[in-house]
């Protein structure tokens, strides 16, 4: 597995599969053709299909200014290896320089055809959950602890600065009004949601709207390609950050046991990423909440000082219980169903988080056999269900044209 800064990373939504990733390889093509000064790019399959919704189209576009850039649109192509491609070819003036094609894998990574998945070192020798808990258990040490053996103590410098970022984009989000960007006129709820005590309110009811007003203020932020964390991806960005703020808060943990549930979290995520898929192109929106939910449950389990296997537990349950979620964003954009999906799996995390510390001695399915049957549901999943915006939710709410009879 690839280190941790590669599964947490900082910068604009709204998708981490179709701005993050597209920009980082627009950034290398540049570097490939120093004397480019023209460029083509064709986008296959979601990049295609939900390109324009997520601002593909604008961000590559943005990344080879002042150079011009014809974008084209292929949404007939079938034969893909991956959901997300896209083909770059460099011109000078008229002379053609070269070309390269991108897979965009999910998390902001991206793999050129041919190469290495990013020419990045793989730094974890143990790739199963099962691998990582004999090792843990052997020695007597936490997730943590192997996270600092591997990666010493600087990753958890980047993970205070993740944690920082993520603080961030709640305390913006709770103060942010107005209408999301894209043309759904979705207004922003973040900042109603966390106003709205009252007297009555219970504990629960509170903890409800609280943890919900969080992941809305991230995923918020995310719709208007604001900065966030991919926890594991910018469309699961919120359910991460909204249970750690409010466990924080309301627990006054340390930002030093916050950065140790981010390393277990991201152990978690790296499994999921290296043995099957975060990208919701490819295996559907359970790739994504589904891993952020594990994440965040894992996490959970740590900061409440769980054992191995209850934090297994926790994240097996959180899988398990989003298996076959589908990834139909209305109009292309992280707006419908995402903002809510990511509120509802936050508080799932908290639900896992209960049943781990009762019953993690009953369990009868692992981590890896759930990641493993994740991603055996997404490949088995129609296409028009994996972030095409064809079915769904996104073919319910497609506009619909009105019919006008000609005149006679």
């Amino acid at each position: 597995m690839q280190t941790l800064k590669k599964l947490y990373r900082i910068g604009r939504g709204p998708s981490s599969s179709h701005t993050i990733a597209p920009e980082r390889a627009c950034l290398h093509f540049l570097k490939l053709y120093p004397t480019a000064n023209r460029f083509e790019a064709i986008l296959y399959g979601s990049l295609a299909l939900t390109g324009v919704g997520h601002g593909t189209d604008n961000v590559i576009r943005k990344t080879f200014l002042p150079y011009p850039c014809t974008i084209k649109f292929d949404k007939k192509t079938k034969t893909l290896c991956h959901p997300n491609t896209m083909d770059l070819f460099a011109y000078e003036n008229e002379q053609f320089l070269g070309t390269i094609r991108i897979y965009s894998i999910g998390g902001g990574a991206y793999r050129i055809e041919g190469q290495p998945l990013e020419a990045s070192v793989e730094i974890y020798k143990f790739n199963t959950f099962k691998e990582i808990k004999e090792y843990c258990e052997n020695k007597e040490i936490r997730i943590y602890d192997y996270v600092r053996e591997v990666e010493g103590d600087e990753i958890f410098d980047y993970l205070l600065l993740v944690w920082q970022k993520m603080q961030e984009s709640i305390k913006l989000g709770l103060k942010s009004t107005g209408v999301l960007p894209g043309g759904l006129n979705l207004q922003r709820k973040a900042k109603f949601l966390y106003g709205q005590h009252h007297i009555d309110e219970t504990p629960e009811t509170e903890e409800n709207r609280l943890v919900c007003a969080y992941a809305f203020a991230v995923t918020e932020q995310n719709a208007s390609a604001e900065t966030i964390v991919t926890a594991p991806t910018c469309g699961a960005s919120g359910v991460l950050p909204a249970v750690l703020y409010y466990m924080q808060k309301k627990h006054h943990f340390s930002d030093t046991e916050v950065i140790n549930a981010l390393a277990t979290a991201g152990i978690i995520g790296n499994l999921v990423k290296t043995n099957a898929s975060i990208s919701g192109a490819e295996c559907g929106c359970q790739a994504e909440v589904g891993t952020a939910t594990s994440m965040a449950s894992a996490a959970l389990a740590e900061l409440f000082d769980m054992n191995i296997n209850q934090i297994e537990y926790a994240a097996e349950i959180s899988m398990e219980h989003q298996l076959g979620l589908t990834c139909d964003p209305v109009k292309g954009l992280v707006q419908i169903p995402c903002i809510e999906r990511n509120a509802v799996a936050a508080m799932r995390a908290i639900n896992a988080l209960s049943l781990c510390n009762f019953l993690a001695d009953t369990r009868k399915v692992s981590f890896d056999e759930i990641v493993q049957t994740m991603y055996r549901t997404g490949k088995d999943m129609p296409s028009k269900y994996r972030e095409t915006s064809k079915a769904g939710l996104a073919f319910t709410l497609k506009p619909v044209r009105k019919c006008v009879k000609k005149p006679v």
